[in-house]
């Protein structure tokens, strides 16, 4: 089996052991003290104590809510809530932070576009391009969007090995193409897309284009005035972050011209009994009482993330998916999906020849090892590939190549024990 040759690799694209330390969910043992090795970041990464301690701080010190409240604890955390966006512009190189808006998360984002920007842009004969490697969060919102407007819904093709086939993308991006609507990198096949060929494009075409950076931001710097794009989005909890905050990012003049489609507190200028004026950026989008614990613990996620760096946490995980798909390669009946590991993230997806994924993973997890198992909300995706599931290991800045060692000795056994000569044996001690 091949070894992963470190010595090949920069020191820092390791990062050191002792930052798994950092994350106290990691340190535990389940199924009969078997250590825990979590391979699911891709659905939803593990938080560090700095960002748990200050979510706990908050809510011991500093907590009320923000903007309106004339008094200590509302200025307290109306601070540390506005710090937080200034946190994300830097981190994704805005211009302005009245460009960043605090959602739900990447789902609650694009939502936003299509009920704002795309009610307001789109009519009958309007195209929306797609990719068949989209999160359903960047399919089903567009498809809603094409059902109240009689838009048409198209897609970029795909190469045979799941990479988006730009050779063709004439033939289907043209003058009523309105938005681009595309995946930074795909969470089924680990795909990297070349987002800054596809704005700019897509902009030659009088198209807007939105990123779903979901899967991007937790693990590639990202500047969007370099890549050009009018909207993106991102969840806290696939970066370190709590569950229940995302962010969308949209170009100044576009979020202007774009009415709110949610009512309520705070984004409202003046309310009269006959009507309102809503309120300027960014508040005019965020409707009602934000997520100020969940945006300050995002905030704290940037901070780690930022004092690693991004480079370095691309380049640990760019050796570990490469490992990996060596390894992985080697276990007989295996097919992993997508490109190879120069045009990939930290995400290895496959399917066995038997059993079916779910039982894959249930397998796995008895030896200690979390992955995710299922149509990874592409079922598009898998449709075209031509198969029901499939099981998913995805890799952060905490997993090891140990790690990868694991997931191949366990897939391996998996992959032993449902071949014929594995089934015949099963069935004789069955019978004994």
């Amino acid at each position: 089996m091949p070894t992963l040759d470190t010595t090949a690799l920069p020191p820092e694209s390791l990062l050191s052991e002792t930052l798994r330390d950092d994350f106290p969910i990691l340190q535990q043992t389940i199924h009969d003290n078997k250590r825990l090795v979590f391979l699911d970041s891709a659905a939803s990464s593990q938080r560090p104590r700095q960002v748990i301690q200050r979510v706990q701080d908050l809510y011991e010190r500093d907590y009320a809510n923000v903007h309106r409240g004339i008094h200590v604890l509302s200025e307290r955390s109306t601070d540390a809530y506005e710090l937080a966006r200034q946190k994300v512009q830097h981190f994704l190189g805005a211009k302005q932070d009245h460009e960043i808006v605090f959602t739900a998360g990447t789902t609650a984002s694009i939502n936003a576009v299509a009920r704002s920007w795309g009610d307001a842009n789109l009519s009958a004969g309007d195209q929306i391009l797609l990719t068949p490697m989209e999160h359903h969060s960047n399919l089903v919102p567009w498809f809603q969007l094409a059902d109240r407007t009689g838009a048409l819904i198209r897609h970029i093709p795909l190469t045979d090995d799941g990479r988006l086939d730009l050779d063709r993308l004439e033939e289907v991006l043209g003058e009523r193409t309105k938005i681009v609507a595309v995946t930074q990198i795909s969470n089924t096949l680990g795909t990297i897309n070349p987002i800054e060929e596809i704005t700019q494009r897509a902009h030659a075409a009088g198209a807007v284009v939105l990123v779903d950076a979901a899967q991007s931001a937790p693990h590639l710097a990202i500047d969007v005035q370099k890549l050009g794009v009018d909207f993106l989005a991102l969840s806290g909890h696939k970066m370190c972050g709590p569950t229940g905050v995302g962010v969308l990012y949209g170009r100044e003049e576009l979020l202007d011209a774009m009415p709110p489609f949610q009512g309520g507190g705070s984004m409202i200028n003046q309310v009269r009994l006959d009507g309102f004026t809503p309120t300027g950026l960014p508040a005019k989008f965020e409707a009602g009482t934000p997520p100020i614990a969940q945006a300050v613990g995002l905030g704290a996620a940037i901070d780690y993330l930022t004092a690693i760096g991004l480079d370095k946490i691309a380049r640990h995980e760019h050796a570990l998916v490469q490992y990996a798909y060596e390894k992985l390669q080697g276990i007989e009946g295996l097919t992993i999906l997508g490109p190879s590991p120069e045009h990939r993230a930290g995400v290895v997806s496959f399917v066995l020849t038997e059993p079916h994924a779910h039982d894959i993973a249930q397998l796995l997890d008895l030896d200690g090892i979390a992955v995710r198992a299922g149509h990874h909300c592409t079922q598009p995706l898998h449709t075209l590939l031509g198969i029901a599931a499939s099981t998913r290991a995805s890799f952060y800045l905490y997993n090891r190549p140990a790690e990868v060692d694991a997931l191949a000795d366990s897939l391996g056994q998996v992959a032993a024990l449902f071949r014929p000569s594995g089934r015949k044996r099963r069935r004789k001690e069955a019978k004994s």
